[in-house]
């Protein structure tokens, strides 16, 4: 599978499952629309706890990545303006955390704009959207 779980990390497991799928998806692996694999399935694929698989679902469907159908099945969301106005809200937020981490890291504006245009330019070439 194409998700990369190590429970020797700091971060949570359900967190490092939560942060692969949305990569997944920014990186076109994941489609809107398509099909998720069930809890269990999941947990079995990757031998994960059922639960932590859960508490990973449950996270992604409050913030409207992925959505669960009675007796259908969990799809990957379909992505709406209004969405993405509440999405660029929650971004420039972690932008501003980003930033004061880097003035107390005594970076420049210089280093902080190289910095983003490399990581930009690695997104990019893995096939970011």
């Amino acid at each position: 599978m194409w998700l990369n779980i190590d429970p020797r990390l700091s971060t949570p497991v359900y967190q490092q499952l939560v942060d692969e799928i949305k990569e997944a998806i920014a990186l076109g692996i994941m489609a809107p629309g398509e099909r998720m694999p069930t809890v269990r399935d999941m947990a079995t694929e990757l031998a994960l706890n059922p639960n932590t698989v859960a508490k990973a679902y449950q996270k992604l469907e409050q913030e409207g990545i992925i959505i669960t159908m009675r007796s259908r099945g969990t799809f990957v969301a379909e992505r709406s303006s209004a969405d993405s106005s509440l999405a660029k809200k929650k971004l420039n937020e972690q932008i501003e955390k980003v930033l004061i981490e880097a003035y107390h890291l005594g970076l420049n504006r210089e280093e902080i704009e190289q910095l983003f245009a490399e990581s930009l330019e690695k997104w990019e070439k893995r096939g970011g959207k």
